[in-house]
Parts: C-alpha cells; structure tokens; sequence
C-alpha cells in the first residue's frame, strides 16, 4: 500500500471523441511516393513528400518562377562557403537561364571567388598558416583585392562591379575566368554588390589596404543592394546562402531603408539555406522582412527555412527551377 496520501487519478471519466471527426495535420495524400529506378528529376521531385522541407521547397520554387515570369528581382546572398565548395558553375548557369537578378557578397566569397579565377584554387589552411603569422598573406589576394577598392573609389563604382571590371579587362592574366561569379555577372550587367565588415578578410591585413577605399566601395554597394531590394515589389525573391551574420543584416537594412522611401515590398518572398539555422538569418531574412502588420492587406509575404549543406541543395534548386518545377502549385497549408 502506498504511504501518499494522494491517489492516481482515474481515467473513466475522460471524455474522447472519433478519429474521423478530428482535423489532422498530415493525410496520405501528401505522402511520398516511391519514384522508382532510373527516374527523371521531375518524377524524383514530384516523388517528395508534401509535408514541412518539400511543401517549403515546393511554394519557394513556385514563388521563383512566378518572380522570373513577372519580371521581379530575384537576388542571391552568397557567403564565402558557397563559393569554396565549388558552386560557381552553378550559380552562373542560373544567371544565363534568367533566374538570378543580383548578387550579394560578403568579403569571404569575394576572395574566394578572385583567388579561383587567378589561380583556379582557394581556401588556405588556417592552422598551417596561423602560428607563423602566414595565414592571409598571399600576395596576389591582398594587393589585387585592395587595388580593386581603391578603383571602386576612383572612378566611383561599387566594390562587386570593380572586381567583375578589373578581372575581365586583361590587366592581369586571369586563367580560370569562366569559372568566376564575379567575371560570369559582369559580363552579363548582372549587378554584384560586395558587403565588408572593415577587419574581417584578409586583405584587410596587407600593406596596400586603404580603410577610405574600402569602406566608400562598399557603402557605394549597399546603396546599389537599397535599389536591387527596391526591384522586389511586388512578388520578388531574396535567397540568403551560407551567411551567417553580414547578409542578414544587410538584407533587413535595405528593407527598412526601402520601405522608408514608401516602397511596401510586399508580397514577397525569402528563404535561408544553411546547414544550421542561425539566429540572424532566421529572423532578418525569414521572419521579419515577411511579418504582416496589422494595416497591411494583399497577398501575403512568405519566408522559409531549408536546411542542408549548400553542396546538395544548391544543385537541386538549381536543376528542379532548370526543369521548370514544380508544374502545378499546391496550395499551401495553413
């Protein structure tokens, strides 16, 4: 016998109801469906489940489409990892199908993406590099990058557009140039606008780095991402890719800076790809530049989180908007 004082309760008088009358959240008709040996990419597509990342998928590539069809800017944020882990190609081809209307850049991916089209290689060994104060120190990435910002400065360009102009005018042997984001938008007046946190690239560290330079250049591409946010209303697509802090906080200025001028930039659509959903890009590019205030009326804005490592997602993404799906859009759940 139990020395509590206090009994369990007792269950027969809990009221239940039947299974058919309930709303559920997931149906067998949103299920997957095997897609079968040697399948195209659309039946493999079409194959997905439609419940949470597919349904996600699904309505942001639908929302890519519709953007491309009407016209709207449809901007890319790119960090350095996206770039490194050879995603250029990719990226490029989607410029020539039209489905990319402006890119954005942290300091990261603008090295990468220089140092593979001088050398055809990136991405150095930090800890080989750090104990003998050699990391960062490659002369060609601090002396070109830096001169590249002293040109924005001069002639009063943006940081992206100077790097695509300097790579592509023959100054210096550039070996590996169809392999370049930077040289691939440049040559098609594809706006690339470059986004730097003055102490946190390498070539921040070299003898010819001119705070002046960088930081007109790259002040100069924040006002140039204001006008490319601008071209999303009504029904445009930002896609933040690999960065973490900067992009984010870029992205949100720029909406606030655009709505300021009386632009509601509304309907639109965002997404952040990553292997791990951070704070920031949650809330800077998901949550907040959708959120609805109380007076606003219309369609809504939708963001989305999709999660996994950009040398997977990026190629799906790439080849399903390629192969023009989805070919019918679901509705989406509430």
């Amino acid at each position: 016998m139990s020395i509590y004082s206090i009994q369990p309760i007792t269950l027969g008088a809990v009221r239940t109801y039947p299974l058919a009358s309930r709303k559920s959240k997931v149906n067998i008709r949103e299920f997957a469906k095997a897609a079968g040996a040697n399948a195209t990419l659309t039946k493999f597509l079409d194959s997905l489940p439609n419940i949470l990342a597919a349904e996600d998928l699904r309505h942001l590539l639908g929302g890519i489409h519709t953007a491309r069809k009407q016209r709207r800017a449809i901007l890319w944020g790119i960090g350095g990892h996206v770039i490194k882990v050879g995603l250029g190609p990719v990226l490029i081809d989607l410029m020539k199908r039209g489905f990319v209307s402006g890119i954005a850049m942290n300091g990261a991916a603008l090295i990468h993406d220089f140092e593979i089209a001088l050398a055809g290689n990136t991405s150095e060994d930090v800890e080989a590099g750090i104990g003998e104060g050699q990391f960062g120190m490659a002369e060609e990435t601090g002396k070109y990058l830096n001169e590249i910002a002293k040109l924005a400065h001069r002639i009063r360009i943006g940081y992206g557009e100077a790097a695509g102009q300097f790579l592509s005018s023959g100054i210096i042997p550039v070996e590996y140039a169809d392999s370049s984001v930077l040289v691939a938008a440049y040559t098609r007046r594809i706006p690339v606008t470059v986004h730097l946190a003055i102490g946190t690239d390498i070539p921040h560290m070299h003898p010819a780095a001119y705070g002046a330079a960088l930081g007109d250049a790259t002040h100069h591409d924040f006002r140039l991402f204001c006008a490319l946010v601008q071209q999303m209303h009504p029904g445009g697509v930002y896609l933040n890719w690999g960065s973490a802090v900067l992009l984010p906080e870029i992205f949100l200025k720029a909406v606030s800076v655009v709505r300021n001028l009386g632009v509601p930039l509304r309907p639109i659509t965002t997404a952040n790809f990553d292997f791990i959903q951070h704070y920031r890009p949650l809330q800077n590019v998901v949550k907040r530049p959708t959120a609805s205030g109380r007076s606003q009326r219309g369609p809504e804005s939708h963001g989305y989180a999709i999660t996994g490592h950009h040398e997977l997602l990026m190629p799906l993404v790439a080849a399903a908007l390629a192969a023009g799906w989805p070919k019918k859009q679901r509705p989406k759940k509430s």
